[in-house]
């Protein structure tokens, strides 16, 4: 099979490297950094396997520069581009994905189209109705950060929404992921693509929703000094709730959970609902009272002239994508106490990130911050952990 892949990010690159190793993939990204990266085998992006992957496989895998070379041979157009959330529209913003599926067709492309970028419930049929072209299916995606390669070869399912005419297709690609993944007796399922696309909303709203319960239960135990680690290891001994996403952090945040929840309950329009605008208040809320507490550490209003170190603002370990991340939230929330802000960021390049210094040595940073704000604890901060700031139970420990 012939593959194109739109866009390389976690989504498009997991993908890409995936189905390269038994067909033929062209990567296409507006980037043209990451496409010489793809060319010349270097990962873009943070991810363990995909690192691997590059150095240890034949992958037959190729960057382009123009979809026009390629996209009238292939059999399937992966489109992985960004859909924001538009606050101003309260929707996600759509146009790139729109924008390769019309270019695709006026350059005569024949082949399907398959979405993974995260869409709003009803999208595809509306793009199967725009552009009077049935061969456009959505296949959600269900990858962590840092891990995204593993994930699409370790599936727990294996999902494509199409319709009766597009069936084809779609169980063909679905067979195509499983191929490709290492795990055996993936399932998979087969539904209509508004279906498929509330699966991906529903799914990625209950781990903001576990998040912020999780959240909510540290910030009760710290507000009365209780043991948050222990009154959740009590609570996740029920095999009804279960271990995973319940260490306490400052917020939920990266590619998929701030926007997926807006955007299903906009979805929620004229319905009645209460849990899913609860969950986004939740993290709001939360990161109010965590910005609150540092500076509370931090002596304020007592103690003037105060340094606060941000330790990283990726949203976890092992990841490098500060999109949405919860720590940016709690920078803003700083911002009007008027303390001094430093950085500790091993990934951004230069001494600067918006207006704030960016300190590469980490023994610096430490001697310079007054109180250290550590979304997840790393070993970087071992020695000062009387001056560190964090919700972080498990790491820590």
């Amino acid at each position: 099979m012939k593959i194109l892949v739109v866009g390389i990010g976690y989504v498009g690159l997991s993908n890409a490297i995936l189905l390269a190793e038994k067909h033929e993939v062209y990567a296409y990204d507006i980037s043209k950094e990451r496409v010489l990266q793809i060319n010349n085998r270097q990962s873009p992006i943070e991810d363990k396997e995909i690192k691997e992957y590059f150095k240890t496989k034949r992958l037959n895998l190729e960057g382009i520069f123009s979809v026009e070379s390629v996209c009238r041979k292939v059999d399937y157009i992966i489109i992985s581009t960004p859909t924001n959330f538009d606050p101003e529209q309260n929707y996600f913003d759509t146009a790139s994905v729109e924008n390769v599926i019309g270019e695709c067709l006026d350059k005569g492309t024949e082949a399907c189209f398959v979405i993974k970028s995260t869409i709003p419930v009803g999208f595809t049929k509306r793009m199967r109705d725009k552009f009077n072209y049935k061969n456009i299916i959505f296949s959600p995606e269900f990858l962590r950060e840092g891990r995204a390669l593993y994930d699409n070869l370790y599936p727990s399912r294996i999902i494509v929404g199409a319709d009766l005419k597009t069936k084809d297709y779609a169980q063909k690609f679905a067979e195509l992921l499983r191929e490709g993944a290492k795990k055996k007796n993936v399932p998979i399922l087969l539904m209509a693509s508004d279906e498929a696309e509330a699966v991906k909303l529903f799914a990625n709203t209950y781990l903001a929703l576990r998040v912020s319960y999780f959240n909510e239960l540290d910030t009760y135990a710290e507000t009365h000094g209780l043991n948050a680690k222990s009154i959740i290891e009590g609570v996740c001994l029920d095999p009804r709730i279960g271990e995973g996403y319940n260490n306490p952090s400052f917020g939920y945040g990266g590619y998929c959970l701030p926007k997926d929840t807006k955007q299903l309950l906009a979805n929620y329009k004229d319905i009645p609902e209460n849990l899913i605008r609860a969950v986004v208040d939740s993290n709001k809320t939360r990161k109010d009272y965590i910005a609150a507490q540092i500076m509370n550490k931090a002596g304020y209003p007592n103690k003037k002239d105060i340094c606060i170190g941000i330790y990283r603002l990726a949203m976890k370990m092992n990841s490098d994508n500060f999109r949405q991340s919860a720590m940016l939230g709690i920078i803003k929330r700083l911002e009007k106490y008027h303390v001094q802000i430093i950085i500790y960021e091993p990934t951004i390049n230069g001494s600067d990130y918006c207006g704030y210094r960016v300190i590469h040595d980490a023994k610096e940073f430490k001697e310079k911050s007054d109180l250290i704000v550590a979304n997840r604890f790393g070993p970087e901060l071992c020695g000062v952990e009387d001056k560190v700031y964090t919700r972080d139970i498990y790491q820590r420990d």
